[in-house]
């Protein structure tokens, strides 16, 4: 375990105010060993839209849920038919300046890891290596009846072969999990298909509203908690407990918990710092300090 940064910071409940200063956030990264856990703020500036945020989708549609899923296949057809369309805006995303920034303060030690509640896949695509999917991912597909896994480049060919005429007249997308927002008219003549293996139901091997992060996953996020010199919390409302939990557990184990978000969080009360700022330049900043003082 490394040695842990003090800051000026008890857990009253009361929380600090909200500031735009990076100073306190550069001083425990300087000392190395930061875990990172990021939320769907990171990837706005990549055009994928966020739950929760100013402008989060969560204030005008209501996400798939996961007894949605497994018991209507009305619900399945709905779910493949706008994600059929959204893939498309996944795969086009790029990193930006924050996702480098995360990778870039991984190689020079600065950041020991990276807890993402994402499911775009844009912090392995930035170079950062060993990220913890907590919510899973959707560049893969599972079985729910053989448990194979298998891409969704694989499972995309099969839509569109499946669905040759399928052209959306509305496809605008609304969720970080690449739902879009489509006429229900559209959705009715679209084909699914299942598992080419054993003919059972596919699924995105992500974790939907309702369905638990998997244990093992969980635990392996414990222990990185436990190991790191200070949690930093980037772009996530920490709105539900899949992610809270970390932060909780930092508190209560006497780690450090700074948080860089636009906009209030669930975890504010036991923050030592709490930045309030977009995300992209931010890390930009900070990374641009730590680099100078390292040469």
């Amino acid at each position: 375990m490394r040695t842990r940064p003090t800051l000026s910071w008890t857990p009253t409940g009361d929380p600090l105010p909200r500031t735009a200063e990076l100073g306190a956030v550069a001083c425990l990264l300087r000392q190395g060993g930061v875990l990172v856990l990021s939320g769907a703020g990171l990837s706005t500036e990549s055009g994928i839209p966020d739950y929760r945020g100013v402008a989060g989708s969560l204030r005008k549609h209501t996400p798939m849920t996961y007894g949605e899923f497994v018991g209507s296949v009305e619900g399945r057809r709905r779910y493949w038919a706008r994600s059929h369309l959204g893939w498309r805006t996944i795969v086009r995303a790029r990193p930006n300046s924050g996702h480098h920034a995360v990778a870039r303060l991984r190689a020079l030690g600065h950041v020991s890891g990276v807890i993402t509640q994402n499911v775009d896949g844009l912090h392995q695509a930035a170079g950062t290596p060993g990220v913890v999917d907590l919510h899973g991912s959707l560049y893969r597909v599972i079985c729910l009846s053989c448990g194979r896994i298998s891409p969704r480049e694989e499972l995309d060919r099969r839509l569109r072969a499946a669905n040759p005429g399928f052209r959306a007249a509305v496809a605008t997308i609304t969720n970080p999990d690449g739902d879009v927002d489509l006429p229900e008219h559209e959705v009715a003549g679209f084909a699914v298909v299942d598992c080419d293996g054993c003919g059972g139901v596919l699924k995105p091997d992500v974790v939907f509203f309702g369905e638990n992060v998997p244990r093992p996953r969980v635990d392996q996020c414990y222990r990185m908690v436990r190991d790191c010199s200070a949690l930093l919390v980037l772009g996530s409302s920490l709105t539900v407990m899949s992610g809270l939990r970390f932060v909780r557990r930092a508190a209560a184990a006497g780690v450090p918990v700074a948080i860089v978000n636009q906009g209030v969080t669930r975890g504010d009360e036991h923050a030592a710092v709490r930045v309030d700022r977009p995300l992209g330049g931010a890390l930009t900043e900070l990374l641009a300090t730590l680099e100078g003082i390292a040469s």
